[in-house]
Formats: structure tokens, C-alpha cells, sequence
């Protein structure tokens, strides 16, 4: 079942600080990619503190277990947009200077490629970076770069950034942030990608700056169908989009799962995060095995790991524990996300054949036809 709006406090069954064991260390193993992390919804507990002691930042507790509540959900607490965004309100005060955001940078690249993700499509907003140290926007996105190179070269992990825009601020905010990503392509900025408030600024505000992307060669991923119906997901296609942050409401309409099939359109989907924001009810609710068995080119991510407070591998843990996908299955939606990485063809192609060799060397079951499609 999915929700719309908030429910009523209840104890999650699928708790944060559960992680299943027993294939564990398979899952860690396992070479991953992952398309849909936030920068700003994955920065360390242990950093926060140590920041707040060197730039005397007031936080309401002052250990790394009594911080926690504050920045993370807690098992116990109501899953809602409202609870979900409320933790972001202590982080929002912790980008104030270019040492924090390198540094914070380096950190959650070094954290993905402990959990073996070898190639992460890490996106972050300007903005929130912005609004303490107040610089130019390109000047804010390159230090991101300078720090993403250095990190993915010390951790043999491949990175490329998302600049992302939000719907509810205005246009002028999203163009000046587009306009430092172009500027920057080649520093290693990949795609754009539009978020915030779903439901009330529709995604056809910001068409022109879409159109521009695509003339750009840009990637172009769109937050949709995760806090507003199927609709939303038609009009993030109808402006360029070629990936969908979530999209599981797209399920609700036929028409439209359809479509996203023909297209190769692919979902970076993120079951806990949905969970935790009061999109679906739990993940045995979750819509991702019947979007996969669908046809549509879904990929699994962690979308914010402080907030939810998982990796990778826990993500991939609990879906194999609370649906009927295998790990043949999760090694697929790994193959689908190198293939709907935003790199030149020819580095994308390499990438998923990397994957295939590692998971499905000659000799063994074939792959179904869709699952290499190119997106």
C-alpha cells in the first residue's frame, strides 16, 4: 500500500539499526553502483561533532549516540515527509567554509567505496552548501570536484556529481546553479537533477532549463512519483528526463509502467528511504518487485544513509529479506545501473561489461533480454 500524506506513529518492523547477517558479507562483497546519494544525507555523525567542537557550532547533545536522534530516525519514531525532513534541519548549519565541504566530500566517497560501490553517481545542492558561506556558485561546485577527484582516486572508486536543483525554490536559484554545473562539466559534473516539494511545483517550471540540459548532453534525473501520483513521472519524462529519483508511484497506472518499459526509462529507487519518508507503508508494501518484474529498469540506492542510517549492502540485505528478489536479481539491477550511468557511451558500455563479467561469466545463465537494453 502506498501513503500518501503522514501516518500515525508506529514501531517499524524493518528498524534502522536491524541489519540482517546472514548474507551479509556476500552483499559487502558484492561489487555495486549506485545512482541516487545525497551529499548532504550522508555525512558522518563523528564529523558533525568534530566540526561543531572546531567552529563552536550549539548542538543539542554532545555525543555521537545522544546526536544521533537528532540527525537519523529512530526505530521508533513516525515515518512522514515532515519527520523525515526534519533531520536535515541540524546539517543545514554545518557547510561553512571550503575545508568543511571538501572534507565532507571526502567522507562520504570513502564511505562508498568501504561498502565496495565502485561507481557512484554522488549528487548535492548548491545551495545548502551556499547559504552560510555565501560565494559564487561555481566556485562552491568545484570545490566538490576538487574533493570528489582526490577521493575517488585515493578509494579506486569511479564518481560523478549530480548538481541538483529543488522545485520550490526559484528559477533563478536553479539557473544560476545550471549555469556553474556547464561551466564545470569537465571537472566531473554528469547530470542535473530536480527535487523538493513534488507535489505543489510542478516539474514543467523548470522545462526550459531541461531543454537546454538535453542540447547540453547533460543527464537529466528528476525526483518524481515518490511524494506525488504517476503524473509526476509522466511530466519528468515529457521534459527529458531519462532516470526518475524513486518513481514508485508509477505502479498506479498501467499506461505508464508501460511506457517507462518502451523507453528504457530506469527508477534509482530507495526502498528504506521510502519507508522512512512515509511513501509506502513498509517494505513488504514496497512497489519494487512488481515494477521489476514489470520490465522497468529498476536500480537500488540509499538516497540519504545518515538519515536512514544504512549502506548499501544493509539496503540490499533488507530487500532480500522482505521481498522475493534474489541476489541474481540485485546482481541485474546492478548491471542496469552501469548501463544507465550518465558517462560517454563507450565508458558506460565498459562499466556494465565490467559488471556482467563479475557477475555472469560465459557459461552461465543467461540474462534476460531487457536487462541490457541500452538506456
Amino acid at each position: 500500500m502506498i501513503v500518501n500524506s503522514a501516518r500515525q506513529s508506529a514501531v517499524i518492523t524493518e528498524a534502522n539499526h536491524h541489519k540482517p547477517s546472514e548474507t551479509s558479507s556476500v552483499l559487502h562483497n558484492l561489487p555495486k553502483v549506485e545512482l541516487h546519494r545525497h551529499l548532504e544525507g550522508s555525512l558522518r555523525i563523528e564529523t558533525l561533532l568534530s566540526i561543531a567542537l572546531e567552529y563552536d557550532i550549539t548542538l543539542p547533545s554532545v555525543t555521537a549516540e545522544t546526536l544521533r536522534p537528532y540527525v537519523q530516525l529512530m526505530p521508533d519514531e513516525p515515518r512522514s515527509m515532515q519527520q523525515f525532513l526534519s533531520k536535515f534541519a541540524i546539517l543545514r548549519q554545518f557547510y561553512r567554509s571550503e575545508a568543511i565541504i571538501k572534507r565532507v566530500t571526502r567522507e562520504v566517497i570513502a564511505d562508498a567505496a568501504a561498502d565496495n560501490i565502485r561507481y557512484m553517481e554522488l549528487r548535492f545542492t548548491p545551495k545548502a552548501l551556499n547559504n552560510i558561506v555565501n560565494r559564487d556558485y561555481k566556485e562552491v561546485i568545484n570545490w566538490v570536484c576538487e574533493a570528489a577527484r582526490e577521493a575517488a582516486s585515493a578509494n579506486n572508486i569511479k564518481v560523478g556529481l549530480i548538481v541538483a536543483m529543488n522545485r520550490h525554490e526559484s528559477l533563478d536559484i536553479a539557473l544560476n546553479a545550471f549555469e556553474a554545473a556547464l561551466a564545470l562539466r569537465e571537472q566531473g559534473i554528469v547530470g542535473v537533477d530536480l527535487a523538493g516539494q513534488e507535489a505543489n511545483y510542478p516539474v514543467s517550471l523548470f522545462r526550459s532549463l531541461f531543454e537546454r540540459a538535453q542540447a547540453e548532453g547533460l543527464g537529466i534525473t528528476i525526483h518524481a512519483g515518490e511524494w506525488a501520483g504517476p503524473e509526476s513521472v509522466r511530466s519528468a519524462v515529457e521534459v527529458g528526463a531519462t532516470r526518475i529519483g524513486h518513481g514508485i508511484r508509477t505502479i498506479e497506472d498501467p499506461e505508464l509502467v508501460q511506457m517507462l518499459v518502451e523507453r528504457g526509462i530506469v527508477l534509482e529507487v530507495c526502498p528504506s528511504s521510502n519507508v522512512d519518508s512515509g511513501a509506502v507503508l513498509s517494505l513488504k508494501d514496497h512497489p519494487l518487485e512488481k515494477l521489476y518484474t514489470a520490465g522497468v529498469r529498476t536500480t537500488l540506492n540509499t538516497d540519504d544513509p545518515l538519515i536512514s542510517g544504512i549502506t548499501l549492502s544493509d539496503e540490499f540485505a533488507r530487500v532480500m529479506a522482505q521481498t522475493a528478489l534474489t541476489l541474481n536479481d540485485l546482481k541485474r539491477m546492478q548491471i542496469l545501473g552501469a548501463r544507465a550511468a550518465f558517462l560517454p557511451s563507450s565508458e558506460r558500455t565498459a562499466l556494465a561489461v565490467q559488471f556482467e563479467n563479475w557477475f555472469f561469466p560465459p557459461a552461465t545463465q543467461p540474462l534476460k533480454p531487457h536487462d541490457f537494453a541500452q538506456t
